[in-house]
């Protein structure tokens, strides 16, 4: 990922995934967002016939099935950033996003547990009382991390 003003990387994942349909749209924002790649945590990714970028052969996909394998693989001084509307969490408009960064979003419907967020360096959260789409928040916060740091993104290849 080629930037303006300074070096870095981020990823992003799902804990618990509820439906492959979500993780292939964060897959597919991930890279046109500038993500180094993406993961899930827990439930598997199945190759979806939507995906008509290809978006599997432009940026690599991690499994892990527990949070400790994904904890044991963090690349060196990256932060472990949870996306959870919790109390206690940082907004995002007011969020300085880590140099290296790893984001991890849970299901609609479960979120992450506080054994999670426990491990997470960071807590972020998006204004509202409910819920977004998972891979609708993933992309507002890599657009956002994109506009803040100024990063020069790839073309977008079709």
């Amino acid at each position: 990922m080629k930037t303006s003003n300074i070096q870095g990387y981020c990823a992003i994942g799902i804990y618990n995934g509820k439906t492959d349909h979500n993780i292939g749209t964060l897959w597919r924002s991930a890279y046109i967002l500038g993500a180094a790649y993406i993961f899930t945590v827990g439930k598997r990714y199945k190759k979806q016939t939507s995906d008509v970028t290809r978006t599997w052969a432009r940026i690599p996909y991690f499994h892990y099935d527990t949070l400790e394998d994904l904890c044991n693989n963090i690349p060196y001084d990256c932060c472990l950033t949870a996306i959870e509307l919790t109390e206690g969490a940082e907004f995002l408009h007011d969020f300085e996003h880590p140099k290296r960064a790893i984001y991890l979003l849970g299901s609609e419907d479960q979120g992450l547990p506080d054994s999670v967020l426990e491990k997470c360096r960071k807590v972020i959260k998006l204004p509202g009382n409910s819920s977004l789409n998972v891979a609708v928040t993933g992309s507002i916060v890599l657009h956002d991390r994109a506009a803040k740091l100024k990063l020069e993104l790839p073309p977008n290849h079709r």
